[in-house]
């Protein structure tokens, strides 16, 4: 019996979650919601908590390289106190670097690791059987699809206010009007000087000056013989219609290039009727939006990054996909929030998620909006304050799957 170790008793257990009945150590890697909540629930069992991060490395040996920084601070821990691991940050990299520094140091340690990059996952939990890797995203995004056919009964009986949109200016537009305005004004007084001056008449000088303009030069009626103020305004319409027409093209030929990149980014205005709107395109909004498709809803996802690596992808799905800020009224009119059938925002921002839902309810106040809200305590002044009732936290829903999901401990 005093060869007995408790701990290793423990590890060995076939009980999934037992490892937290008693008052063992629990490393937790991250300072995030989700770790924040894991953290919660380790203590409410019983459990002590370990806190490592990747900012406690500062004090290593100068020279040092990074991961062995880690690995220090792992056997520093004290592994042989440890019961189990929750690897929890929001960053996959520093995840993966204390879960190797863990395995090297004790592969036997029970370990949950949160990755957003499922691509590794088969590899790390076919090297170790002690580990689990988790997508809190995936996890979560059932509860937000689901959400779309939960019933509502809205309670207050407010008139939401429209806000102002986003100015849109066009001085392009101007500018171009204007130029072919002064282009149009100065061929019709250059007719009417040369039928005037030269005793053309209105046919003739209007064709005299269209040639000119042309730089065609026929040579039937030219200004030869002409005073000098003739030869002068012949020699002011010629650089003049030179101007003019090289402005009005170049400024065409921009308006062109730029209206085909705004149609690349999916900025038109969109005529859909009962679509879903999806607004960010992050770790959450992707596997909500291929959820969406997977169930048949038509979905338009808004996006403010041009240069997400998923765009292509959920347009090879059949998703349109707009590039732009989701809190412009003037988006949210384009994308037809009007006729949407409900907004997601699972931005990572509540109060960017909130600021999209409210804009949008202007448009049309009994609009189905699902947000993601970190913060429960807020999520319910919304629902009570805003009757904005379907308000989700990603790591709320994830948590007690996270925590229960501690491997059983495999010794051989």
């Amino acid at each position: 019996m005093l060869d007995s170790n408790p701990l290793e008793d423990i590890r060995n257990t076939d009980t999934i979650g037992y490892v937290v009945s008693f008052a063992m150590r629990t490393i937790l890697v991250g300072s995030g919601h989700l770790a924040h909540r894991i953290r919660t629930l380790v203590t409410a069992n019983g459990g002590e908590i370990v806190l490592l991060a990747r900012e406690q490395i500062h004090t290593a040996s100068v020279g040092e390289p990074t991961f062995e920084s880690i690995v220090r601070l792992v056997r520093d821990a004290d592994l042989g106190t440890i019961a189990s691991a929750y690897l929890m940050d929001d960053r996959d990299e520093v995840n993966l670097e204390f879960l190797i520094a863990l395995m090297s140091v004790d592969r036997r340690l029970p370990v949950v690791v949160s990755l957003f990059n499922e691509n590794i996952a088969p590899h790390l939990q076919a090297a170790n059987p002690n580990v689990r890797v988790l997508n809190p995203a995936k996890m979560a995004a059932p509860a937000f699809v689901d959400a779309l056919d939960t019933p509502l009964a809205h309670v207050l009986g407010y008139r939401p206010v429209r806000v102002a949109d986003d100015p849109i200016r066009k001085p392009l537009d101007r500018l171009i009007l204007k130029l072919s305005l002064g282009f149009v004004t100065m061929l019709l007084a250059a007719t009417a000087y040369f039928h005037s001056a030269q005793q053309l008449t209105w046919i003739d000088s209007l064709y005299f000056v269209t040639v000119t303009v042309a730089t065609v030069g026929y040579g039937d009626i030219n200004l030869l013989n002409a005073n000098t103020l003739s030869k002068l305004m012949g020699i002011g319409l010629i650089l003049g219609s030179t101007f003019f027409i090289w402005m009005i093209f170049s400024l065409t030929v921009d308006r062109i290039i730029k209206r085909r990149g705004q149609l690349a980014l999916g900025r038109r205005v969109y005529t859909h009727r009962g679509h879903v709107i999806v607004c960010g395109l992050g770790r959450l909004g992707y596997f909500i939006a291929e959820e969406l498709l997977a169930r048949g809803e038509r979905v338009l996802i808004v996006e403010r990054n041009e240069d997400s690596s998923t765009i292509e992808h959920f347009r090879s799905l059949g998703a349109d996909v707009y590039v732009g800020d989701a809190r412009l009224p003037r988006v949210l009119n384009e994308v037809g929030v009007t006729r949407a059938k409900a907004l997601y925002s699972v931005i990572n921002n509540d109060f960017t998620n909130l600021e999209i839902g409210l804009n949008a309810r202007t448009f049309q106040p009994h609009l189905r909006l699902i947000l993601r809200i970190f913060d429960d305590a807020m999520s319910a002044r919304i629902r009570e304050q805003l009757d904005i009732h379907l308000t989700f936290s990603m790591t709320a829903i994830a948590d007690e799957k996270v925590f229960h999901a501690m491997p059983t401990a495999n010794v051989a």
